[in-house]
């Protein structure tokens, strides 16, 4: 038995018949190519696959690509602009936020879904926040100065926008 599915991945409209048991990570990794999303663990330990569904971070791999039939998804590559980083790419990349690299597209987006929805967290919101993601590399210092960067870059550009 197949399904039929509709979503909008990065802006991106796509339909596609897939296996009932499909992952959702599978589904980003297998059927669209889009391998920036990770698979860390295989118990939803790491959080290396999370994307956001619908503006809300979630692990990928825990989510089957049936339940978001109709859903918006964003990925890692669904988050630079014109080939301009995100803020969050960017704080990444300046601050030192990342040393293998293999969970930062997870850190990444569960921060942009932190962001959305608090555009000045303290370090312990922040800390808080990344809970759910690992990193073998980094003592997440870095990682808490990268999306703190981010948050004071986004604001500012709200600041300008709004002037």
């Amino acid at each position: 038995m197949s399904l039929r599915i509709q979503v909008t991945v990065n802006g991106t409209s796509h339909e596609a018949t897939i296996e009932p048991r499909t992952l959702l990570v599978d589904f980003l990794r297998e059927h669209l190519r889009l391998t920036g999303t990770h698979v860390g663990c295989d118990t939803s330990s790491c959080g290396a696959c999370n994307v956001l569904i619908d503006g809300q971070s979630a692990k990928s791999c825990t989510v089957l690509a049936a339940q978001v039939d109709g859903s918006s998804i964003t990925t890692i590559e669904g988050l630079a602009k014109n080939g301009t980083l995100h803020p969050l790419q960017e704080g990444f990349k300046e601050q030192h936020g990342l040393q293998c690299g293999f969970c930062t597209p997870g850190m990444i987006m569960t921060a942009a879904n932190l962001l959305s929805n608090n555009p000045d967290p303290s370090e312990i919101d922040i800390r808080h926040a990344l809970e759910g993601n690992f990193c073998r590399c980094t003592g997440y210092h870095n990682i808490v100065l990268s999306v703190q960067y981010a948050a004071k870059k986004i604001r500012e550009t709200q600041k300008e926008t709004a002037v």
